[in-house]
Order: C-alpha cells, then structure tokens, then sequence
C-alpha cells in the first residue's frame, strides 16, 4: 500500500510540475527533493520533529519552512512538504521522490538505466554509453553509473526488466551454460 501511496503522490506532484505553464523545471525538483532527503537523513532531530505525532502540524510546517528557504527550496516543493506533513506521509518521502523521478522521466520520454562497469569510465566512455543505449532503445537515457568490480571487466546496463551484459564474468557464466549442457 505505501507504494501505491507514493506512487499517488508523485503523480500529483509531476502534474504540477509538468503542467504547461509551470515556472518550475522538474529536475531542479528532482534536486531539491533529494537535498531535502539528504537533510532528513542526517538529522535525527529534524526526523523526530516530522515524524512526530505529538508535534503538531503547524510547527512541523514552520520547520520546513525555515529549511526550505535555507536549501532554496521552490515554493512547489515547500508546499508538496506541507501536504505530505499534513497526511502523515514524511515516512514515504524516499519512495515518493524515487517514483516522482520515474513519473517525470515517463512522461517526457527518458528511460533511465543503471550501468555498472568493473572501472570507473571516463566522461567520454560514459558519453558513449549514453549514445549507444539511446540508439538501442530509441529515446532519451539517463544512466546513474556504478562500479561493480566483480564484472572481471567490461559492463552491463539494466533499463526496465531488460539487461544488456556486456561482462567479462556474463560472459563466462554464458560459457559456463554452454559447458555444463
């Protein structure tokens, strides 16, 4: 249920924020969320405060007020905070970013894909990358990179259910099938 609940907020969310009009770029939300979530995880203060029923709710809006104007909060997403303060939801505010990011690279068209290599890449080893996944899959990719040092070498890329295993330790797993059969 909390997914669907999350779910249900970033929706709304990235309808504000997508609507024609909107003076707000959704990844400079995507940022803010993510600062706001980097705060809260640090602060077991601030996470007491929020998540506190004995708190009322008026205090912990004033809370995230003062927060919001040090971080540069826009004022979409101070607002966003007040309503998930108000219906109990500040312990879903992970969830709901994550879905947040999924709904708005939905509706313009991203995929996003995780790619882990043996080795970090350089910058235009990951360009490359990019390139060639977006030539793969037709539209815009965004790839979060990660460093998996037991791929032996090489690298794979999960965008969806779908993976691309260009792997060394694929690879052998691959000859390992073939071996055994």
């Amino acid at each position: 249920m909390s997914l669907a609940t999350a779910n249900r907020y970033a929706r709304a969310l990235a309808e504000v924020v997508l609507a024609p009009g909107s003076a707000v770029d959704a990844v400079a939300v995507i940022a803010q969320l993510r600062d706001f979530e980097g705060l809260l995880a640090e602060s077991a203060d601030l996470r007491g405060v929020l998540l506190s029923p004995a708190v009322p709710p008026a205090r912990k809006r004033a809370v995230v007020s003062e927060f919001g104007q040090m971080l540069g909060l826009a004022q979409v997403v101070r607002n966003f905070l007040f309503v998930v303060i108000d219906h109990r939801r500040v312990n879903l505010l992970a969830t709901i970013s994550k879905a947040f990011e999924e709904a708005v690279d939905e509706r313009l068209g991203r995929v996003r894909a995780d790619v882990r290599s043996a080795l970090a890449l350089s910058d235009e080893q990951r360009a490359a990358v990019g390139a060639q996944l977006r030539r793969i899959t037709g539209k815009e990719v965004r790839c979060e990179f990660e460093v998996e040092e037991s791929l032996l070498g090489g690298l794979s890329a999960r965008i969806g259910s779908k993976i691309y295993d260009g792997s060394v330790r694929g690879r052998l797993d691959v000859l390992r099938q073939r071996l055994s059969s």
